[in-house]
């Protein structure tokens, strides 16, 4: 112990207080240095955060991604209001009121964008005066906990909101829900999903960093376009503090700032001109950036054609790279949420059959002119069987 304080700059109470008498016992017996002490020279200078430059919580993950990050915002918003725009069938007067319940509100929208950033959704049946739903609401997934029971089932639904707690119970007496979990697919965790924020995580915090190093170089004239060198003439001279002065007040009102852009310059006193340029590692950033944001666009499901970021030609053309988007993003988010609504709300209505119509979605009339081309010309088929291909039902 009497090594270690003064190692730190810390006095016996202080060492014991910081580091806890476990680690204090390891750094005496093995000499093993505090978690602090270990971190790298540069991390230590420029107080960089333990366990990389970006944040690990979800709330900070969304103001970094989705509130402070052009492409992550973007992209979200693209699926969640594809996700919204679908429109939907509903055949029957439950249906069709369950179809009301869904399109209000933006429910979907949330919803979807919810799914993308936390990987959990949680929707809140509310019913009316005779226990029949009459609402739904999208909670926020990161005041939800779940609350099992002795088997590690889902026994209700915590909701927290400052000092305020509501508990839903997972299911009335009567075996019906009270709340609709969604969740994406987390292959280590039993009851909650993993979304696309975290694995997009470093990519937007390179993206971010590139920005700010980008804004960092335009308050700087985009570049340090040149140094005054001060030849002395004689071994020891120096420019004094008045000189130096009223040097940079010259420099700064005579030739700084786009008005005096390509102004002459008039040295003298020993002073020439260097000129600089930006180092290949500085254009690098450009490049750099442009990787990332790709990557915020692979992580949420969009192609980055569809996001204007240069150099992608996965795709041919911007109508394939739609129609991709959404095959292989929207609709699935669209029919997990629709399915998993439907679902939960067959415990008041048995034959309750909601679908979305994606023979209404633009971006796939194509694929679904191709598809009736096929069915029409099958001329083995009935007009019964035709129309149960195409999704209609079979008595006309």
């Amino acid at each position: 112990m009497a090594l270690l304080a003064p190692r730190y700059g810390l006095c016996r109470d202080d060492v014991y207080r910081r580091f806890g008498a476990r680690e204090v016992l390891q750094m005496r017996l093995f000499g093993k240095r505090p978690a602090e002490a270990a971190r790298p020279a540069l991390a230590r200078a420029f107080g960089g955060p333990r366990g990389g430059d970006w944040p690990m919580g979800y709330e900070a993950q969304v103001r970094e991604a989705y509130l402070g990050n052009p492409v992550a915002q973007r992209a979200v918003r693209i699926v969640a209001e594809g996700a919204a725009s679908v429109p939907v069938y509903a055949p029957g007067d439950d249906a069709a009121r369950v179809e009301t319940m869904i399109a209000r509100a933006g429910l979907i929208e949330a919803v979807a964008a919810q799914l993308l950033l936390h990987g959990n959704a949680f929707v809140q049946i509310v019913g009316d005066a005779e226990g029949v739903p009459a609402a739904l609401f999208a909670l926020r997934p990161d005041r939800v906990s779940i609350e099992t029971d002795a088997h590690g089932w889902p026994a209700a639904y915590v909701y927290r909101a400052g000092d305020r707690v509501t508990r839903v119970p997972a299911h009335d007496a009567g075996g019906r829900p009270g709340l609709v979990h969604l969740s994406a697919l987390n292959p280590i965790d039993d009851h909650y999903g993993v979304g696309s924020l975290g694995a997009a995580a470093a990519a937007v915090a390179v993206h971010n960093a590139a920005a700010r190093w980008n804004k960092a170089l335009l308050d700087n004239a985009a570049r340090p376009s040149g140094a005054l060198v001060h030849d002395p003439g004689e071994a020891g001279a120096a420019l004094s503090p008045e000189q130096y002065a009223r040097l940079r007040a010259e420099m700064e009102a005579g030739f700084a700032g786009a008005a005096n852009a390509g102004r002459p310059m008039l040295l003298e006193g020993g002073l020439r001109w260097q000129a600089m340029s930006l180092t290949p590692a500085d254009m690098d950033f450009v490049g750099l950036k442009a990787g990332a944001a790709r990557e915020i666009a692979l992580a949420f499901g969009v192609p980055p054609m569809l996001l204007g970021l240069p150099g992608d030609n996965t795709y041919a053309n911007y109508s394939e790279a739609n129609r991709a988007l959404w095959r292989m993003t929207i609709v699935p988010l669209v029919q997990k949420i629709i399915g998993g609504l439907v679902e939960a709300l067959r415990a008041w209505w048995p034959a309750l059959e909601i679908k979305p119509d994606l023979d209404q979605i633009p971006a796939l009339v194509s694929d679904r002119a191709g598809l009736w081309a096929q069915v029409t010309a099958a001329d083995f088929l009935t007009v019964a069987e035709k129309r149960e291909m195409l999704g209609f039902r079979a008595e006309i």
